[in-house]
């Protein structure tokens, strides 16, 4: 038996995440900003992701104006390649092949 706030309506929750970035920036039509605003109402984790994704918006607007880092050199991309497969296979169970295996 599930318990009464269980979060229930997994497929809605897909399509309102496929639609925030432009349901932020008002590209919808109104009925489906409409049909989002319900869905956060009762969606905890829908609005949480939300305000994820306006603290990520933020931060992005404040470093516009500041200088980025060039590009990184190949052996630093070669090392954290290595080191995100090594983190990738500790996650893994022992029967699941790595992506490399599959190339």
């Amino acid at each position: 038996m599930t318990e009464p706030d269980a979060h229930n309506h997994v497929g809605d929750c897909r399509r309102i995440f496929a639609l925030l970035s432009e349901y932020l920036d008002a590209e919808l039509p109104a009925e489906t900003c409409e049909q989002i605003a319900a869905h956060l109402k009762d969606c905890p984790p829908c609005v949480e992701f939300l305000e994820s994704l306006k603290k990520t918006i933020e931060l992005c607007r404040e470093l516009e104006g500041e200088e980025r880092p060039g590009p990184l050199g190949e052996a630093a991309r070669r090392e954290l390649q290595a080191l995100y497969r090594k983190a990738l296979a500790a996650r893994r169970p022992a029967a699941e092949p790595s992506p490399d295996a599959e190339s």
